[in-house]
């Protein structure tokens, strides 16, 4: 069994794609993932499965929200092991987790983008911001605050023509920990 976590996008905001997380568990248990949990209500699904293609696990799920619930939401699946690895990679140097943690963003991307649509949305950053492109994963910087960047998950998917969902760094850790 290999521990995965679903990240879904957009449930819950704003009263939009309203989903109760007790709800989520039984879907997830119903698809046969195992020692099911969530965390905060945003969408964030630890599990255990025996399949090994995250793809596959991904499309189970959004399937089964559209049957549930008749609206899409798209779902990342990554194991931990790939969790750690990109919270582990974070290209900025001395960030304190606990005081800068909602300032540091990571945004997980359904596929790779092209490289002249992400050497555009480089063109939007801000200083202090930083933004650096890791393969499917943008990490994001934002010293002011993230409510005060132009850099949103929806401004990311429009620039690069791509699904993302973003995370802060305090909520990768506590899923990492929550998955040991």
């Amino acid at each position: 069994m290999q521990q995965y976590i679903a990240l879904l996008r957009g449930i819950n905001v704003s009263g939009q794609k309203k989903i109760k997380m007790a709800d989520l568990v039984s879907h997830c248990e119903e698809l046969g993932f195992q020692e099911v949990s969530t965390y905060i209500q945003s969408g964030n699904i630890l599990f255990k499965s025996s399949t090994q293609d995250e793809s596959k696990l991904a499309n189970l799920l959004q399937d089964k929200i559209k049957q549930a619930y008749g609206f899409e939401v798209p779902v990342l699946v990554i194991n931990k092991a790939q969790l750690a690895i990109v919270f582990n990679e974070l290209p900025f140097e001395n960030i304190d987790v606990a005081n800068e943690g909602n300032k540091v963003l990571i945004s997980f991307l359904n596929t790779m983008p092209e490289t002249e649509k992400l050497n555009h949305l480089l063109s939007y950053v801000k200083p202090p911001e930083k933004l650096v492109a890791s393969q499917k994963v943008i990490y994001l910087n934002c010293p002011n605050g993230y409510g005060k960047t132009k850099l949103s998950n929806n401004f990311i998917e429009s620039k690069l023509k791509v699904i993302a969902t973003t995370r802060n760094l305090k909520t990768i850790e506590k899923l990492i920990n929550l998955s040991q």
